[in-house]
């Protein structure tokens, strides 16, 4: 176990007062909001990047995977900036990537600066959701964790907004480059309004300590995959979290579109009605919050739900079903904030941000495999007979099952076994 002594995780900053806080938190969600929003355009702009590149499922499946594969990838470095740097300097440093993404991708002529844009993004948005959870670990009671994340992950949702029925009607009025113009210039506002809101206090005097290297940073985000818990905890969140956002961030225009002849528009506003109730979800669940005794149960259950809704819609060709489904699926993924909560109290406080951070890439690395997956599925499908959205939810059912059950039956933190 790495020394919680020599940790900057360890060294708890001086207290600030409650409403500074919240503002410096609020804030900091305008920047995962953006997030929210980049990495769902895939499923309003997939129909028109088709037409414009002659895309096949498995080109638009790498386009939406590039952004979480470089936003999972650089987890780890943005975990090691937050405890070396804090919090303000990681996120002003990284998210100007995002605005020069956003750029890159709008006057793209081609597909592979497209992918090159959203890999710019993803790297930029990296610590955009990170910062929100260890700001929360270091300035919120531990009591109030589950809450405050749950509201912060609504907040971050409202960024979801935008890329439903705003952005279909801004691709079909003009194009879908005005999405990414509109996007890039919502990030630098954002970027301006975390630069002058966010300030982190300084350490309190008890606990000054040497700041360690990089070199002791990464061995210690190492010794994490040492701990047996952490394998089922990871096993989940691969799969958990990109089960909503291959859904709504990629297969929900193509599958309306195709299975039940909806407009771009239509889709749009069943993107928007998803997202409203995925912002709900969050706060639902942080108030529901069952406590440790009880947590992980919760978790498994309700990864098996999940599962059933997907193969509902695998299954069960039926308009008014699809969507009922895809709304279900928004509320009920809220129970992410209880495998934050879960990842909180499984590891010592000294390890609170590299442990976020594994967590974190563990399911935006999921989020990219998923969605990489099921284009390849999607593609494969037809010539073996299958309907492509068959075998898309069919996939993507059997991985939340095989999630939930390595998360039951691999080890669990010492808390729980107790």
């Amino acid at each position: 176990m790495p020394d919680a002594r020599s940790s900057p995780a360890a060294m708890q900053p001086a207290p600030m007062p409650p409403h500074a806080a919240l503002m410096m938190l609020v804030a900091l969600t305008s920047g995962f909001a953006l997030s929210s929003a980049f990495r769902t355009v895939a499923a309003i702009l997939a129909a028109p990047l088709q037409a414009d590149f002659g895309l096949s499922p498995q080109a638009l499946g790498l386009f939406a995977a590039t952004f979480h594969f470089s936003f999972g990838a650089m987890q780890l470095f943005m975990g090691i900036g937050i405890d070396l740097y804090g919090v303000r300097r990681t996120i002003l440093a990284a998210f100007p990537l995002c605005i020069a993404g956003a750029l890159l991708s709008a006057l793209a002529p081609g597909y592979g600066l497209l992918v090159l844009g959203q890999a710019l993004i993803g790297v930029g948005c990296a610590p955009a959701f990170l910062v929100c959870t260890v700001f929360i670990a270091r300035h919120f009671a531990p009591q109030r964790f589950a809450a405050m994340s749950g509201m912060a992950m609504a907040l971050g949702t409202l960024g979801m907004l935008f890329t439903g029925t705003p952005l279909a009607w801004m691709v079909q009025l003009w194009s879908w480059r005005a999405g990414f113009w509109v996007l890039g210039l919502l990030a630098a506002l954002a970027w301006l309004w975390m630069w002058r809101a966010v300030r982190e206090p300084g350490r309190a005097p008890e606990h000054d300590a040497p700041r360690e290297s990089v070199r002791e940073a990464v061995a210690r985000f190492a010794a994490l995959f040492l701990l047996p818990h952490t394998w089922g905890i990871v096993a989940l969140g691969a799969v958990s979290y990109a089960a909503l956002i291959s859904l709504r961030g990629l297969w929900l225009g193509p599958m309306l579109i195709a299975r039940h002849g909806f407009s771009l528009v239509q889709s749009g506003n069943v993107a928007l009605a998803l997202s409203v109730v995925a912002l709900l979800g969050p706060m639902l669940f942080g108030r529901l919050d069952p406590g440790q005794a009880n947590r992980r149960r919760w978790i498994v259950a309700c990864t098996l739900l999940l599962a059933l809704l997907f193969a509902a819609m695998a299954w069960l060709h039926s308009a008014w079903l699809d969507v009922s489904c895809m709304l279900l699926v928004g509320l009920l993924s809220g129970f992410i904030v209880l495998q934050y909560a879960d990842v909180r109290a499984a590891y010592p406080a000294a390890l609170t941000g590299r442990a976020m951070a594994v967590f974190t890439m563990a399911m935006f690395l999921g989020v990219a495999a998923m969605q990489w997956l099921t284009g390849l599925v999607a593609s494969l499908a037809p010539g073996l007979g299958l309907d492509p959205f068959v075998a898309v939810m069919g996939c993507i059912a059997a991985l939340l099952v095989l999630g939930a059950a390595a998360f039951r039956l691999l080890p669990s933190p010492p808390q729980a076994d107790s």
